[in-house]
């Protein structure tokens, strides 16, 4: 299993890490006893199509064989992610109701009226992650960013995004409106899948998406693909430059998917759900259909996995400065 959490967490000081606690010892003390009880609700905060919806629906079947209840994928798309994120962190600490969302989480805390801060979650997993790729209708004549800069200034251009306060909207703000210095308006649309199918209807002609969404019509020629967000090329698109190649350091953004409960879950909850997705995740044909997804899968334990969201709040609320982004 390739590990992406540990080099991410190693790259950042002690001192940027804010002050979270996990559970405390009355709540690691508790039995989870024979949960789960009934069937478990998974919220997607985004629209099908998107990277969470499709992975939650890769590992849901999986989920329900491991845990013995169904696991039913409800998707509550709206305001950036928030919608159905309230809607688990306002949920009873049985167990039952379960976030799968994706980096946003970790943005949205920025916002003064997201309506939750990650101290509201007990942190499970991040299941795994892909870079962010910038993309274009094929009827915009660039095959670089470069070359799309110097049309965007001839031509009044808006870029796609999953929505407001996700990490594929600020790599399009940070690119466009911070290097590119274009004041490229982004479009957003209530998840990947709507704002890839956008992008191939040519309205708008721009976009900034995690891969999974615009992989297949990238592949199938319907979309050009002109930069990656990675650290280095990904196998999907091998012909694909970095942002860091082309000339756009400290671009190196991931969206990932993770999973959370409300705070205030017992921790042994917590651990035996984090088990779950971890045999999940490890089948080998799960394994394969996620990687040919272009996500690495993570699957790293509830105590690195709090580590590390503290570390993206951070991150990405250092980027939400820099950019000015606002919520939907």
């Amino acid at each position: 299993m390739k590990n992406l959490l540990r080099p991410m967490l190693l790259a950042v000081s002690c001192a940027t890490v804010l002050c979270w606690t996990g559970p405390s010892a009355a709540q690691s003390a508790a039995a989870p006893g024979n949960w789960p009880t009934r069937p478990l609700r998974l919220i997607v905060p985004f629209a099908p199509g998107g990277p969470p919806d499709v992975v939650a629906r890769l590992i849901s079947q999986q989920l329900g064989d491991i845990l013995g209840q169904p696991v039913i994928v409800d998707n509550r798309a709206g305001a950036g992610g928030n919608i159905g994120t309230l809607a688990v962190a306002k949920s009873p600490t049985d167990g039952h109701t379960i976030l799968l969302t994706s980096s946003a989480f970790a943005v949205n805390v920025s916002f003064p009226d997201s309506g939750y801060s990650e101290r509201d979650f007990a942190a499970v997993t991040v299941v795994a992650a892909q870079p962010n790729v910038i993309f274009v209708h094929p009827s915009v004549p660039a095959k670089t960013p470069a070359e799309l800069f110097a049309y965007a200034k001839t031509t009044k251009l808006a870029f796609a995004s999953p929505g407001s306060g996700t990490t594929p909207h600020l790599t399009g703000e940070n690119l466009f409106n911070i290097a590119g210095k274009l004041g490229m308006p982004a479009a957003h649309f209530r998840g990947a899948g709507p704002a890839a199918a956008a992008v191939v209807a040519g309205e708008p002609p721009v976009g900034s998406l995690a891969i999974t969404a615009p992989l297949q019509f990238i592949k199938a020629g319907r979309l050009r693909a002109l930069a990656v967000s990675s650290t280095k090329r990904i196998a999907a698109l091998p012909d694909v430059p970095t942002l860091g190649e082309l000339g756009y350091p400290g671009m190196a953004d991931y969206t990932w998917v993770g999973v959370f409960l409300p705070a205030g879950t017992p921790a042994p909850i917590v651990q035996k759900l984090y088990e779950a997705v971890q045999r999940a995740v490890q089948n080998p044909d799960t394994a394969a259909r996620i990687a040919g997804l272009a996500f690495d899968v993570i699957a790293e334990s509830p105590a690195r996995t709090t580590e590390y969201i503290k570390e993206e709040v951070v991150k990405w609320g250092q980027v939400v400065r820099e950019t000015g982004a606002k919520p939907n």
